[in-house]
């Protein structure tokens, strides 16, 4: 008989919980409009698909109950008829990084609840209105929710192959990152502006269609061996700085606050320009979070002119409301609109006399 002790390998196996996981983010436009409903009543999200069960969320702006009614009351609800109950760990938290980080390991330690038909769990004081209110959470009149559930199906038996084996997240963003910041083996030098900005020729290229073809075509200037410069025209270098960002890591860099409808603009061109969809994406639906009476008709320019089909229906769905457009044509921006745009302009007056 061996024992570990006499040098032998120990059999293993292994006993794992049987999980599916996935997030939903929900965004209340108007949050000043809908103090107007009295407490115990509220509104419904569309139904939402995660690990195969349709949800939904309940938002109560003056509390579910009375005893919370200077609340905001938010609920998850299995949308669904099940046979079983469905067992499942459910969070809710404003949608940051910083706010998805404790939600994450708040989930890790958050305990089982169980859903059977329509049934609901609660955060009857998700927080208080006038902490909202005060907060950097309620932008333009709008907050954003991120709700996690993680759906446990049970557990199952495996052979276990790496019990002592910890496995950390993939950080190649990371070191990536540091090769944008260090400049280590940068092979190409793009001016923008009075500055430089040094970085590698096969990342971008990678991560561009365009400067491939700016890199490694024609266009390029200089050979590998001096090293190439490329003129950036037409771009602040803050701009240009931070879609290599992106290129490198995926993420967007930390912005100044007062700026970033504006950043996001620029970057929105500048993606465009270079061909990268994800971060123009990205760009879009943050853009959407700034629309309101002052920037509506030039966000409305912009999505027009870089084919931003998600970011112009919510445009024209704020300027369908008769109030909010007697409120634009009055500004700057709708002035520039109308003359820059004119087919934007036939769209507006249609949809105005259609309502």
């Amino acid at each position: 008989m061996s024992s570990a002790g006499d040098g032998t390998k120990p059999s293993r196996s292994a006993i794992v919980a049987d999980m599916a996981s996935g997030h939903h983010l929900l965004t209340i436009h108007g949050y000043s409009g809908t103090k107007s409903i009295p407490t115990g009543e509220g509104a419904k999200s569309l139904p939402f698909t995660i690990a195969g069960h349709r949800w939904r969320i309940d938002y109560y702006p003056n509390g579910k109950k009375s005893e919370v009614a200077e609340c905001i009351s938010l609920g998850l609800i299995l949308d669904e008829d099940v046979a079983e109950v469905v067992k499942a760990k459910w969070d809710i938290c404003f949608a940051s990084e910083e706010e998805e980080a404790k939600q994450a390991a708040s989930l890790a330690e958050a305990s089982v609840n169980n859903f059977a038909s329509g049934s609901s769990w609660w955060y009857e004081s998700f927080i208080k209105r006038k902490e909202l209110e005060s907060s950097e959470h309620l932008r333009n009149d709008s907050f954003t929710i991120r709700c996690d559930v993680v759906v446990v199906h049970g557990c199952r038996a495996q052979e276990h192959a790496a019990a002592f084996v910890s496995v950390p997240p993939c950080d190649l963003r990371l070191h990536l990152g540091e090769l944008l910041t260090t400049e280590k083996g940068a092979d190409v030098v793009f001016e923008v502006g009075s500055e430089t900005v040094a970085a590698h020729r096969c990342v971008l290229a990678a991560r561009s269609s365009v400067f491939s073809a700016e890199l490694f075509g024609p266009m390029k200037e200089g050979n590998a061996a001096s090293g190439i410069v490329v003129h950036v025209e037409d771009m602040e270098v803050e701009v240009f700085k931070a879609l290599l960002h992106f290129a490198y890591t995926g993420l967007l860099p930390e912005m100044q606050k007062e700026d970033e409808d504006v950043t996001y603009q620029h970057l929105l061109v500048a993606a465009d320009r270079y061909n990268m969809e994800r971060l123009k994406l990205i760009c879009e639906g943050k853009l959407c979070e700034y629309i309101d009476v002052g920037t509506v008709a030039t966000i409305l320019a912009l999505a027009d002119q870089h084919h931003c089909e998600g970011l112009k229906k919510v445009c024209f769905d704020f300027i369908g409301s008769p109030a909010n457009l007697k409120a634009v044509v009055t500004t700057d921006g709708f002035k520039h609109l109308s003359k820059s745009c004119p087919s934007l302009m036939i769209e507006i007056v249609a949809m105005s006399l259609a309502s």
